[in-house]
């Protein structure tokens, strides 16, 4: 069997980025043939990307572009924060938004990224997952706006005003969360969620039927206007509606997208005390 050197392990963790250990039982399982070795941590790293894909990746950046009238904002998890600021992570971030941009599609499963993922994961140690993407083309301006921690991004398509106004709407959008455009757009399945819950509330006030139909129409008409951007206080002036600033500058909202990291995903809660008694074996 070929000796394995500090120099040939150096060598592998080069062309692989992979860690000194890695490497160095590739080498002697491949018997110091550095290409050999490569094949084996190529497989490999396809085995403990699948032994990580069943942890919960709800941390990681988005990553978005605008140019040429079309705009991407990608969404990319892992496992922890340290992870997300990682130079290769955040390289593959680009990688996939650039990829996502060119292809003018929202349909991550149609790009060839799973093997460098799996190089990722076999890098990092975590999982990684491309979770979701949102393309905006020739639809007027687009703007984007991605919050300081990259962890919240706006889209939105714009009609008239200015680039300065569609940023301020994008980052009003970040901050107040809204759900639609306008009262108009609030999905029927929705309303009629929140009028069920409105009834049952209502109808404990022992009041005429009369009375408790109103009752419910103003709190839809209030949770409409909350939901609505264009109903919402515009977050610069509490005394301006978005719609009324809109109106102002003559613009209007065409749609919009808020991706927040790792919204939707269930998060594991540590128990500190309880892996200690674990590893003591209490």
């Amino acid at each position: 069997m070929a000796a394995v050197s500090a120099s040939m392990v150096k060598e592998l963790r080069e062309r692989t980025g992979l860690g000194m250990m890695d490497c160095k039982k590739a080498l002697v399982e491949a018997d110091g043939d550095i290409d050999g070795a490569i094949e084996i941590l190529r497989k490999s790293s396809g085995m403990k990307a699948a032994k990580k894909a069943g942890r919960i990746a709800a941390d990681g950046v988005l990553g978005s572009k605008i140019e040429d009238g079309k705009g991407v904002v990608v969404e990319i998890n892992c496992e922890t924060d340290f992870a997300a600021k990682d130079e290769s992570f955040l390289a593959f971030v680009n990688d996939v938004t650039e990829k996502v941009f060119d292809s003018g599609s929202s349909d991550i499963q149609a790009l060839d990224l799973e093997s460098t993922r799996e190089a990722l994961v076999q890098k990092i140690g975590e999982n990684i997952s491309v979770r979701r993407a949102e393309v905006f083309q020739d639809e007027g301006r687009i703007v984007k706006y991605i919050h300081t921690n990259g962890k919240i991004g706006v889209l939105l398509s714009m009609e008239g005003g200015s680039e300065e106004l569609g940023k301020d709407i994008a980052m009003h959008i970040a901050a107040m969360n809204p759900a639609v455009v306008s009262p108009d757009d609030a999905p029927a399945d929705l309303v009629e969620k929140e009028r069920d819950i409105y009834t049952a509330q209502a109808q404990e006030s022992g009041k005429p039927p009369e009375i408790i139909e109103k009752m419910i129409d103003g709190r839809i008409r209030k949770y409409l206007s909350e939901i609505s951007l264009l109903e919402q206080p515009f977050v610069k002036d509490g005394d301006t509606k978005v719609g009324a600033l809109l109106k102002k500058e003559g613009a209007s909202i065409g749609r919009f997208v808020r991706l927040e990291v790792g919204e939707g995903i269930e998060k594991e809660e540590d128990d500190f005390a309880a892996e200690v008694q674990k590893q003591l074996g209490s």
